[in-house]
């Protein structure tokens, strides 16, 4: 039973084991935020969408703690939850185009591999679940902010 709980939850942390592929997981685990992004700003409401952003929250703080005990590894490169997450608080509350989409996982990329203050301070000081979450969450919060500031350029130019 033990060996079915811990696929499972290697299936949710590492993004439908897309953190196992040998190149760019966090990409790709970004990839699939921005997917779910997508089809949530087409299928859900406002309130279904934060409803979906708590569900992946929480769950990602659980599978991420988990999922670090089972790869005998802190804030494993595998696991790519926490950027879906990120990605997904990048695009949210934002109108959904290529444009947007592409500003986004630029935005977010950048800052979930320069990890600037105080993001860069939670990577190091937060550890377990939370911690792997936290610092891909502000990076996120971070991404879309400066998606806002971006497009707005973009529109008046």
């Amino acid at each position: 039973m033990k060996k079915i709980e811990d696929t499972i939850i290697l299936f949710v942390a590492t993004g439908m084991f897309s953190g196992f592929l040998p190149v760019a997981p966090g990409t790709f685990g970004s990839i699939l935020g921005a997917a779910l992004a997508y089809g949530a700003s087409k299928y859900l409401t406002l309130n279904q969408s934060l409803g979906l952003l708590g569900i992946l929250l929480a769950a990602g703080v659980f599978t991420a703690g988990r999922a670090e005990i089972i790869l005998h590894e802190q804030d494993s490169g595998k696991i790519v939850i926490d950027e879906i997450a990120g990605m997904y608080i990048t695009m949210l509350f934002l109108p959904m185009s290529i444009v947007h989409l592409a500003v986004g996982f630029v935005c977010f990329r950048i800052m979930d591999i320069v990890k600037p203050f105080p993001i860069s301070s939670m990577d190091r000081h937060i550890h377990g679940g939370t911690g792997v979450m936290l610092d891909d969450v502000a990076a996120g919060l971070a991404s879309n902010v400066l998606v806002r500031i971006v497009i707005f350029f973009i529109e008046i130019a």
